[in-house]
């Protein structure tokens, strides 16, 4: 995979430590943007950072110096161990199916960025999909979710409906809520854990960055729980 400046790009976890971000990737804030229902609606580009041919991500919660890494994950003992699977996400959905899209969601990909809730939400819109509006809506509200946990599919071609996103990062940021989300690696940026396998890959993909997650190196959510902000 390569970035808009051509050069090959990928993101190397690292054991106990930060993610490494190589290839020039353009790395910027994603922030979410409520509806008039409360509920997000929409994605905004916020402040990007300047290029970096290669960077350290903190991944531990704990650096002073958000998002990149300050070493803080040695003195904070933190345990960065992998337990996500690296393949078969589809394996592990589930499927719903509506009049003209389906719609399979992964619980352990989750991130809880609630795009899906919108409304009379994704799964009621798929349900009524032959009416062009709401199968606009069930499309557009899956492919909000930065985690690809939920995805659109059109029934008469059996293909996945994705976004087109050009290989990026994005650090997204709810502050309406208080909250700092996941690191949000978008476009098929190839993923390598720390034992120098790959994981599936994907167009959009996000990984933890408060340190607590369950799914390492995957994002599940937990950032909502605990509040995590990430200062900046």
């Amino acid at each position: 995979m390569t970035s808009p400046k051509g050069k090959t790009c990928r993101v190397k976890v690292t054991k106990d430590g930060p993610l490494i971000a190589t290839g020039g990737i353009p790395l910027a804030q994603d922030i979410v943007v409520l509806g008039d229902d409360a509920k997000p609606e929409r994605w905004k580009k916020g402040p990007g950072y300047p290029s970096q041919e290669s960077c350290g991500l903190c991944r531990c919660g704990a650096s002073r110096n958000k998002p990149f890494c300050d070493g803080a994950h040695v003195a904070s003992g933190f345990d960065g161990s992998e337990t996500a699977p690296k393949t078969g996400t589809l394996d592990r959905t589930e499927r719903t199916a509506g009049e003209e899209i389906d719609l399979t969601w992964s619980e352990e990909l989750c991130e809880a960025a609630r795009f899906c809730l919108a409304g009379d939400d994704a799964w009621t819109y798929a349900e009524r999909s032959s009416d062009p509006e709401a199968r606009k809506k069930a499309v557009n509200q899956a492919c909000a979710c930065p985690s690809g946990s939920l995805t659109a599919w059109d029934k008469k071609t059996g293909r996945m409906i994705e976004p087109d996103l050009e290989p990026s990062i994005g650090l997204i940021e709810s502050p309406q809520e208080g909250t700092s989300g996941p690191i949000w690696i978008k476009g098929g940026i190839p993923i390598e854990s720390a034992d120098g396998a790959e994981y599936e890959v994907r167009n959009r993909v996000t990984l933890c960055r408060c340190g607590k997650s369950q799914n390492k190196p995957f994002c599940d959510g937990t950032h909502v729980a605990t509040g995590f902000k990430s200062g900046r």
